[in-house]
């Protein structure tokens, strides 16, 4: 990942999704480039073009809020992604060593008692530090149960597991890079960032969009092995005691067959575990 110039790489590939029609202009037949050129983009937010290019090309790095603004409105981008675009202008300059994610025994506990709700913490690289018996079953059996953009991408069994996998793909990715921020220099995203961009092409072509869509609230279609085709909504929450860590609820709507299949889940992972609440705090499914 390119460290030095985080906010041109962002304008740039945000530029190239816009369509011309979405902005108010014509479409044409000549265009060389995808997207916007770098003068249309000046234009409709109202900077010079030489202001604009300095800005891609990371001469000029500190843009007013006034102008990022501008820029978000021309470049479509929803609420998550316009913040991100204000921290790129304004970054905070955190480069402490990131510290070793420890889920907190209040926190495991009160999963514990979860016996029909399915839920994991994870780190802002999407990897699972903690699950209880019920979170833990839904995702076991793949070779990357405890770490989701892995499991993603590089689990042979993924397009199965998620029926919706395209979808999947792109909001993994969105919210992998929201969840890093800009702090890009982790070396635990950098890992997981490298490794997915050699061995998977979709990645690769998702990672170079930008998207930036934080893990909130969603409806996501499982097929699992065991018990079949589950709807579940789930809900992201921000664990303050631990910032980047999220804690992920799923549940099931109550009367439906995703709900008895649920429950069929808990009492198969009840008594492979031999009890009915345990939690584990590894990232790891057994």
């Amino acid at each position: 990942m390119d460290t030095d110039n985080r906010l041109g790489l962002f304008l740039r590939a945000r530029r190239a999704l816009v369509r011309p029609e979405d902005a108010g202009l014509p479409a044409g037949s000549r265009r060389r480039v995808a997207g916007l050129r770098r003068e249309e983009v000046a234009v409709l937010a109202g900077v010079s073009t030489d202001y604009y290019v300095r800005l891609e090309q990371g001469r000029e790095r500190s843009p007013s809020a006034q102008v990022v603004d501008a820029l978000a409105r021309v470049l479509g981008l929803e609420d998550d992604a316009a913040d991100h675009l204000h921290r790129l202008a304004r970054p905070v300059g955190d480069r402490s060593r990131p510290r070793p994610e420890v889920v907190g025994p209040a926190l495991l506990r009160m999963m514990e008692g979860w016996h029909r709700t399915p839920a994991v913490v994870l780190d802002p690289c999407l990897t699972v530090l903690a699950h209880n018996v019920l979170g833990g079953a839904l995702f076991a059996g793949h070779a990357h149960s405890g770490d989701l953009p892995r499991l993603v991408f590089l689990d042979p069994d993924a397009r199965e597991f998620y029926p919706d996998w395209e979808s999947v793909a792109q909001n993994t990715v969105a919210a992998l890079r929201a969840s890093a921020g800009t702090g890009s220099d982790d070396p635990r995203l950098i890992a997981t960032v490298g490794e997915l961009s050699l061995r998977s092409e979709e990645f690769r072509r998702l990672w170079a969009r930008h998207d930036i869509r934080r893990k909130t609230a969603e409806s996501k279609r499982f097929r699992h092995p065991l018990v079949g085709e589950l709807t579940l909504d789930y809900e992201s929450l921000t664990v303050n005691s631990a910032p980047g860590q999220q804690l992920v609820v799923y549940q099931a709507e109550p009367g439906s067959p995703s709900e008895q299949a649920l429950a069929l889940l808990g009492s198969l992972a009840a008594a492979e575990a031999g009890v009915s609440d345990e939690v584990s705090g590894e990232g790891t499914y057994t």
